[in-house]
């Protein structure tokens, strides 16, 4: 009985906090989704307030578990309270997740010296065991 009474109020307190915030609901204007047999997909949506995003996957190199990985691939865009349009692409792989966009902070270049260390290291045998 307790469970049915909290959960009442709680539905109550996410139907009434639209009118409370003063915020209306932001309409969803399109969306779209796509899920293949072979594990393949695809999606993507685009709401009333300017946020549009997209991302699909698959399986690569599949059948052959040594270089097996699953990927995804998508995007999403949307405006900063500072009025900036924030436009993000990415891949995540058997490299991690790779994010690109421009407001993205961009890492100082390696300064030659350790460059030079990278090349030297680079060129040494591998170590024995």
């Amino acid at each position: 009985m307790k469970f049915i009474l909290a959960l009442t109020v709680a539905c109550v307190a996410l139907a009434t906090a639209d009118k409370l915030t003063g915020k209306e609901p932001i309409p969803i204007l399109r969306q779209q989704s796509e899920i293949n047999p072979d594990g393949s997909y695809q999606w993507s949506y685009e709401t009333g307030n300017g946020i549009n995003a997209e991302e699909r996957g698959f399986l690569k190199n599949a059948g052959n578990p040594e270089t097996e990985a699953e990927v995804a691939q998508g995007s999403f865009e949307y405006t900063a309270p500072n009025g900036e349009l924030v436009q993000t692409s990415y891949i995540a792989d058997e490299n991690g997740f790779q994010p690109q966009g421009t407001h993205i902070p961009k890492p100082p270049p390696i300064p030659e010296p350790i460059l030079r260390a990278l090349e030297i290291l680079a060129r040494l045998p591998p170590p024995k065991n």
